[in-house]
């Protein structure tokens, strides 16, 4: 007769282990799966700009996300890996509300105010503006959630907005307003990036991405029928990509909506991949190659060829980020 000694239950930390096996990082994936978003979400970004003239902001924001809503409720379907904490989901309802609706807001208007620079500005030019997005997250962790900053990241800040003036010029004749539009949704990124940390730090990322998506089509619907209804005619002359109504689609500009709507699902999954599955610092260097890539987007489809003072801003708000993200935060 065989004899078999007891097993010695296991307690409570060691169940949990193994109902949740700690997640090793894939840095050569996530890394990969960072230069893969930024990729997408560059060419997504020249896309808009490239169609801007065949519709309306509003327009654009209902049918994109209409056609990526039915995609990211598939990949919320999906069965995912056990994690343990309380940013499980929980159907399709966010943990926190009222805290996710004020970020999807945030993103909302932030999208909204790129996109429109977007026909005005070089697309390199926005790009690098828009990257100052490491600087105002430095900024405002210092300011609102108590995080210490050192002295070679408040260098960087500095630095880094020298870079802006260097590109959007101010005090030129050839200045553009709009230039200063991207720095605008850099803040605002930068916002909901911090409320992301402080308040939605426990949501899904597919949940946060699909109800961003949901505000997308209410935000446009409204702006819509306002516009239908108000009709302003001379400011639709002016700025028809923002003023104007729907416009009837051909099949190109239906392929550029199906487009954009694959560049959001893929850039929202791939994204949150990269930085749950690599080092923060490191990933956030990756994420810089989206001013290469508007580099290629902007020389590719706009011919556009920026001179050696552009060149060096975004040289300088470059260099400026990486030191930032670079810097240990107590």
């Amino acid at each position: 007769m065989n004899f078999k000694p007891p097993t010695a239950a296991k307690t409570p930390t060691q169940a949990t282990a193994t109902a949740h096996p700690r997640r090793v990082d894939n840095v050569r994936l996530a890394s990969a799966s960072i230069v893969l978003t930024v990729f997408v979400l560059s060419f997504g970004d020249a896309i808009v700009k490239l169609v801007s003239a065949d519709f309306s902001l509003w327009q654009l924001y209902v049918l994109r996300s209409l056609l990526a809503v039915p995609v990211l409720v598939a990949l919320v379907k999906l069965p995912a890996t056990p994690r343990p904490g309380p940013g499980q989901a929980r159907g399709f309802m966010p943990v926190s509300l009222g805290w996710t609706a004020l970020r999807s807001f945030l993103m909302v208007v932030m999208w909204g105010i790129y996109f429109i620079a977007l026909p005005h500005v070089a697309f390199s030019v926005a790009a690098s503006v828009l990257y100052t997005i490491p600087l105002f997250i430095t900024l405002f962790s210092a300011l609102f959630t108590g995080d210490r900053v050192g002295a070679k990241s408040w260098f960087a800040v500095g630095f880094g907005f020298i870079g802006v003036l260097v590109i959007v010029r101010p005090t030129a004749d050839d200045f553009n307003l709009y230039a200063l539009l991207p720095l605008l949704s850099a803040i605002l990124f930068a916002c909901a990036m911090i409320l992301t940390r402080t308040k939605c730090r426990d949501e899904s990322p597919k949940i946060l991405a699909l109800m961003q998506n949901i505000l997308f089509i209410i935000t446009g619907g409204i702006v819509s029928i306002a516009l239908a209804i108000w009709q302003p005619l001379e400011l639709a002359q002016i700025n028809p990509f923002l003023f104007g109504v729907w416009a009837p689609l051909g099949a190109a500009q239906w392929l550029a909506v199906a487009t954009l709507a694959a560049t959001v699902v893929i850039g929202n999954t791939c994204g949150a991949y990269a930085y749950q599955n690599g080092p923060s610092a490191t990933i956030a260097a990756f994420d810089y190659t989206y001013l290469i890539f508007s580099l290629l987007w902007g020389f590719l489809l706009f011919t556009e060829i920026p001179d050696l003072q552009s060149v060096a801003g975004m040289v300088m708000i470059a260099a400026s980020g990486l030191i930032i993200i670079r810097q240990p935060r107590r």
